[in-house]
């Protein structure tokens, strides 16, 4: 049995917050200067050059990415001889989210739903619990903008939509949302399970590294074809036009009710932010 302190916890998450909004992944700095490449449109590559030295800037100088610095939304995978000491796990996690955003001089986006006054350090965090083997305690932090978030979707299908059904629901999806998610995007689609699972799925979904290619051949022969249809649709890098609209389709499934057919679509900015840490 591994004993973690949550002052552990505390500390580290903190560094997660900050560094996430400032840092963006390899993969996403490398698939801009591909989708660089790739674009035919001047505008399109101008805007997808203006985003890379935006990313460039903001890791050198150790600022934010984007003023959206997100909802905190925590990813925890705990091992099942992993022993949480010191106090409760979910009161050091929105410690250091808390800690983080404050720190970090980061904009604090979280309010009441109702009167939306501001909350004012960014916390509760959206947490998910998954327990899994070992000793170890693994945190993915996932600063999720609001303008990506809003434009994400979860649906009921009847079986008999099938393949075609789900194809055109995640297409229509990504065209009636234009340029409102900040291309080019990442499109995670949630497959299955019920209609909470789908869209949690699809979440984790746009978490794979971009331009890794799907283990199941069967999702990844869908996602090369998906991609390629959104990219047809000409809304092109912050809706400018051109033909990268999408950097990605990340596709996760699991089985169903036989009389249900869950989707859901979560769509991500060009700032796909998130980093992660092991304990």
């Amino acid at each position: 049995m591994r004993e973690i302190h949550v002052d552990h916890i505390i500390d580290a998450l903190r560094s997660l917050v900050i560094k996430a909004n400032i840092e963006l992944g390899d993969d996403m700095l490398n698939a801009l200067q591909d989708a660089i490449n790739r674009e035919e449109s001047p505008t399109g590559r101008e805007v997808l050059k203006n985003l890379l030295d935006n990313a460039n800037i903001a890791r050198q100088d150790r600022i934010p990415i984007c003023q959206d610095t997100g909802l905190a939304v925590v990813f925890v995978e705990i091992g099942q001889e992993v022993h949480v000491i010191g106090g409760l796990i979910k009161d050091a996690i929105n410690e250091g989210v808390r800690q983080g955003y404050k720190d970090g001089y980061l904009r604090m986006s979280t309010c009441n739903p109702f009167t939306r006054k501001n909350i004012g350090d960014n916390t509760p965090a959206v947490i998910h619990f998954d327990i899994v083997r070992g000793d170890k305690l693994k945190m993915t932090f996932v600063p999720k903008g609001g303008g990506s978030e809003n434009m994400s979707r979860a649906t009921m299908l009847t079986p008999a939509s099938g393949i075609d059904g789900i194809k055109k629901f995640v297409i229509d999806l990504v065209d009636r949302a234009g340029p409102n998610p900040c291309p080019p995007t990442i499109v995670g689609v949630g497959i299955g399970g019920s209609i909470e699972k789908a869209a949690l799925i699809a979440k984790k979904a746009i978490l794979r590294p971009v331009g890794s290619i799907n283990p199941d051949p069967f999702l990844a022969r869908l996602e090369a074809e998906w991609l390629d249809d959104i990219n047809r649709l000409g809304i092109g890098p912050e809706g400018f036009g051109g033909r990268v609209t999408s950097l990605a389709v990340h596709i996760n499934s699991m089985p169903c009710h036989i009389a249900s057919l869950p989707v859901a679509v979560n769509i991500q900015c060009h700032a796909s932010r998130h980093m992660e840490v092991e304990l």
